[in-house]
C-alpha cells in the first residue's frame, strides 16, 4: 500500500504543481509531515527526545540534503514530462545503487546488478524515444531525481543502524522542507505558499493532504514498523512496483497514453530493477542442494 500511494501521487503532484509552484509545493509538504512526525514522536516516543544530538541533527541533514534535491528534481521534471515517464526514470535509482556503491563504498557489484542496470539503461533509451531519443528537460530532472535518490540510500544505509530511525526521519524530513523555503524565496514566487485562493484549490490542498499525511508521514512510519518482518530484497523487490502503480495511475485517471516503444521500455526498466535485486544464480544453486542434502 505505501508503494502504491507513492507511485499514484505522481499524477496527484503534477496536478497541484499547476497551481503552486514546486519548491513552494514541497516546502509545504514537507513541513506539514515534519510536524506531523514530531507531534508523533512527543505523543507515542517521548523518550527519544533524550536521544537527540548534534550527531543525530547532522546525519539526518545530510540525509535530508539528498532527499530534498530528490523530490526538487522530480517535482520540477513534472513540470515537463509525463507521470508515466517519471515513475519509470525515478526508478533507476534501484539499480544506481549497486554502482554508487562500487564508486563510493568500494562494494564490487554482483553479476544480477551489472545485468539489471545494463536492462535499465536500454529501458531508458525505449522509454525516452528509442532511435529519436526524445530526452526532454523534464526527463533529464527525473533522471538526476534517480541519481538524488540513489545516493540518499546510500547515506541512510550508512547512519541507519548508528541512530534512530525515529529521529533521522523527522529531522532528514525538516531539512527538506526547510531547503524548499529557502529556495523557494530566491526562485519562485514564495508568497503563494499562504495564498489561500491557491491552497483552497482541490488539486492542491488535496495533493498536500495526500502527500504530506500519507505519502511521507504514514509511509515512513508504516514502512518503519513492518519492515522488520520481511527481508530488504524483498522491500526492494516491492518497491519496484512503484512506476507500475504511476503508470497505471497515470492511464486510469489522466489519461496518459504511452507509445509502444515507451511501454518497452518501461518494462525493460522494471525487468532491470527487479533483476537487479534477485539472488544470484550460486546462491539459488546452494539453496537447491541443500534442500537435497547435495554436497557443495
Amino acid at each position: 500500500m505505501v508503494t502504491f500511494v507513492w507511485g499514484a501521487t505522481f499524477v496527484v503532484v503534477q496536478n497541484a504543481i499547476s497551481f503552486l509552484e514546486p519548491l513552494s509545493f514541497n516546502a509545504v509538504r514537507f513541513s506539514l509531515a515534519g510536524l506531523l512526525l514530531l507531534a508523533w514522536i512527543a505523543a507515542a516516543s517521548r523518550p527519544l527526545f533524550g536521544q537527540l544530538s548534534w550527531r543525530v541533527i547532522g546525519a539526518g541533514a545530510w540525509m535530508g540534503l539528498w532527499l530534498f534535491c530528490g523530490y526538487a528534481f522530480q517535482t520540477i521534471g513534472l513540470l515537463y514530462t509525463t507521470s508515466s515517464k517519471a515513475g519509470f526514470i525515478t526508478g533507476l535509482s534501484v539499480v544506481l545503487v549497486p554502482l554508487f556503491s562500487f564508486l563510493i563504498l568500494k562494494q564490487k557489484p554482483s553479476v544480477n546488478a551489472v545485468v539489471g542496470a545494463a536492462l535499465a539503461a536500454f529501458g531508458l533509451y525505449w522509454l525516452t524515444g528509442g532511435a529519436e531519443l526524445s530526452f526532454n528537460q523534464g526527463d533529464f530532472f527525473v533522471f538526476l531525481c534517480a541519481v538524488s535518490f540513489a545516493m540518499h540510500i546510500i547515506v541512510t544505509g550508512r547512519y541507519s543502524s548508528q541512530y534512530s530511525t525515529m529521529l533521522l526521519t523527522m529531522v532528514q524530513i525538516f531539512t527538506v522542507g526547510i531547503l524548499c523555503f529557502f529556495f523557494a524565496f530566491w526562485f519562485e514566487d514564495a508568497a503563494q505558499m499562504w495564498n489561500m485562493a491557491v491552497l483552497r484549490r482541490p488539486e492542491v490542498w488535496g495533493a498536500l493532504a495526500v502527500t504530506s499525511l500519507l505519502a511521507t508521514t504514514a509511509a515512513f512510519l508504516i514502512q518503519t514498523a513492518v519492515q522488520k518482518y520481511t527481508t530488504p530484497a524483498h522491500v526492494a523487490l516491492i518497491f519496484a512496483m512503484e512506476p507500475v502503480f504511476a503508470a497505471l495511475t497515470a492511464y486510469l485517471w489522466a489519461g496518459e497514453r504511452l507509445s509502444p516503444s515507451a511501454w518497452l521500455g518501461g518494462a525493460a526498466i522494471l525487468a532491470g530493477m527487479i533483476f537487479a535485486e534477485l539472488p544470484s544464480m550460486r546462491l539459488w544453486g546452494r539453496r537447491w542442494r541443500e534442500k537435497r542434502n547435495i554436497p557443495s
